[in-house]
This record gives C-alpha cells, structure tokens and sequence, in this order.
C-alpha cells in the first residue's frame, strides 16, 4: 500500500525556497542561474591558471557579484519582515 507523506514532500522540496521567500519555481530559477555563473566563473579560473594573460579577474568578479546579490537579497528579504512587524495600523 502506497501512502502518501505530503510532509516529505514539503520537507524535501518546498520548506528551504519557502525560507529563502521563493516557490519552489522561482528557486529552481535562482539556484541555476547561480550555478550557471559560477559554473562559467569556474572554466574563467581553470583558463587563467593555463594561460595567465586571460580572464584575470573572471573568477573573482563571479564570486563578487554573487555575494554581493545574495547579501542585497538577505537584506531586502529582512528589512521587508522588520517592517511587517513594525507598521502600525490608524484607522
């Protein structure tokens, strides 16, 4: 008999986008396209090591570019919830 756990489900494919503020479609699309950059941040390295005189700053940039969009997202996500808590209602 099959049974079905909808809390193995929400626990292995929802509950860490859910963490982060995404649906599981929007996640999937953020953590490849990161992987895509960093995947081609990767061969930029790999390049440099073999022929010094090309992409000298590829791989460093990458990871620049992708904290600095991970830091400004954390941010974004926790001034929204400050806020949330903090507003107050006049009626």
């Amino acid at each position: 008999m099959r049974t079905n756990n909808p809390s193995l489900f929400s626990r292995l494919f929802l509950d860490h986008p859910a963490s982060v503020g995404e649906s599981y479609a929007e996640h999937f699309g953020v953590a490849t396209r990161f992987g895509m950059r960093m995947l081609a941040g990767g061969v930029g390295a790999v390049i440099h090591g073999v022929l010094p005189f090309a992409f000298k700053t590829t791989g460093s940039r990458t990871i620049a570019e992708l904290h600095a969009e991970m830091v400004a997202k954390r941010t974004a996500k926790r001034d929204a919830e400050t806020q949330l808590k903090t507003v107050e209602y006049v009626i």
